[in-house]
This record gives C-alpha cells, structure tokens and sequence, in this order.
C-alpha cells in the first residue's frame, strides 16, 4: 500500500512550479504576501519597459498570466489550499497590467503600486464577483488581472486629468 500523501504548508522553492507561484519566494515572506509580491513584480516590469518597451511588458504580462494558471494548480495540489496568500504570481500579473501606463519614474511606479494594491485589497465588483465565484487556478490569476484592469483605467484617468500637477505622471 502506497503511503499516505499529506498536503505540505510550505513547498520547497526547489520546484519550479512553487518557485514561480511564490515570486521566487517573496510570497513566503511575513506578513502581507501579496504586498511583497507587487513590490517583487516592480524591478522586473521596469526592466522589461527599459529594454523592450510597453509591448514587451504587456506581452509578459499575457505569459505570466499562463504561467500564474500552471504555478498555481502546481501550489495548490501540493498544500492541499484554495488559494493559499503565499501564491502571489497572480499580483505579478495585475500589478504589471497597471503599469502599462506608468512611465519609467519611481513616483508613477509607487501611483501604480498603490492603485494595484487598493484594488486587490477591496475588491470592488466585479473583482468580487470573480474571486468568490471562479475557482481554481484560474480564480487565483482572474480577481488580480481585473483588479489591474481597474487601476490601470484609473492611473490612466489620473495622468490625463493630474499631469498639469504632477508632471512625472504624463507621458
């Protein structure tokens, strides 16, 4: 009789699955994982908008999305969870749509940041909607992406109506 299979708190960062769905281990830090997951998604959506434009960034946020959908289950299968706060490829993925509209300026990086942030922790319909009513993977990967939908139109709204006053903002 094989033995028993019990579900494991804290999968390993060894596998790649786990390694992707944590951020490369930011979501296993205290307190707030998704936090550290959008702050960890910063320094690459940068790096991408540097050396391959907004196309390049929102191709990868298109990727991360497909690889948030495999991460995930991989997560989960293993914990036993249903969306379980150490996966946090999922911020990866709507703080990044957010920033299609920030220019490369750590002030419109923190706009964004925080936008993505509030959206993701209020969840207001129809992000609600489908966090409570989409299940697996891709219940973890939709509630974020639609949450970065939201900031993004809001960042959007602000840099048009706010760039006279904030001039880091236009562009």
């Amino acid at each position: 009789m094989p033995p028993i299979k019990f579900p494991i708190s804290r999968p390993s960062l060894s596998n790649p699955g786990v390694l992707l769905a944590t951020w490369f281990g930011s979501g296993y830090l205290p307190k707030a994982p998704g936090t550290w997951g959008s702050l960890a998604a910063l320094p690459f959506a940068w790096g991408i908008v540097q050396f391959g434009g907004y196309w390049a960034l929102g191709i990868a946020s298109v990727i991360v999305f497909v690889i948030g959908l495999w991460a995930s289950k991989v997560y989960m299968d293993m914990t036993g969870a249903h969306d379980p706060g150490a996966i946090v490829i999922d911020e990866v993925a709507g703080q990044w749509i957010v920033l299609l509209a920030a220019p490369l300026d750590p002030t419109a990086y923190a706009l964004g940041f925080i936008l993505f942030r509030l959206f993701d922790v209020t969840k207001p319909w129809p992000i609600s909607w489908a966090d409570h009513k989409i299940g697996g993977a891709m219940g973890v990967m939709v509630d974020d992406v639609l949450a970065g939908l939201a900031g993004l139109g809001v960042y959007y709204l602000i840099s048009i109506y706010a760039a006279p006053y904030l001039p880091s903002l236009g562009g």
